[in-house]
């Protein structure tokens, strides 16, 4: 039933558009954001940025997640010959370098989000004053940045991208 209905919707809507756009030079177009992320320079830049900033933290977890874990496998090598309280001791000395290591990664790995975002922030406000300018120059009607499909002579995305990484050359 609800299939249906938004069946009838789906049709009504496309019938509307259709008709306007033959009453009219109606004139589309269609960006892809994945791409933009991945081809700007801009989007290049922050991720280069990103990673500078933070592979020295990701090089030390690394190193502390390789010492735990060859800390780990010598203790279960040494575990059956090891007088009872050493055990007990060295066993909550890893859970100890166990819960640190986690909270370690959990930290970098929120500061890392934190700072991706504000990053992609950016080069989202930067890609939508591109968008912007491209449509105004070219007198676009409409720019959908999300399409289930896209016939490609609507993607506008290589002109975004260039006038994004024009603009980032300012």
């Amino acid at each position: 039933m609800i299939r249906k209905h938004f069946t009838l919707a789906l049709i009504a809507g496309a019938s509307v558009f259709a008709s306007f756009a033959q009453a009219q030079e109606f004139k589309l177009g269609f960006v892809n954001t994945e791409r933009i992320f991945r081809e700007a320079a801009t989007a290049k830049q922050a991720q280069a940025k990103l990673e500078q900033e933070f592979s020295r933290r990701e090089k030390e977890l690394v190193e502390a997640g390789n010492t735990l874990k060859l800390a780990s496998e010598k203790f279960e090598r040494e575990a059956p010959t090891l007088p009872e309280s050493q055990r007990t001791a060295r066993q909550k000395q890893l859970i100890d370098q166990d819960r640190e290591f986690q909270r370690k990664r959990r930290e970098f790995q929120e500061d890392l989000n934190a700072r991706k975002n504000e990053e992609q922030q950016v080069v989202v406000e930067r890609a939508n004053r591109a968008v912007k300018q491209v449509a105004e120059s070219e007198k676009y009607d409409v720019i959908f940045q999300e399409a289930v499909y896209i016939n490609p002579k609507h993607d506008i995305t290589e002109k975004v991208i260039k006038a994004l990484n024009a603009s980032a050359g300012k």
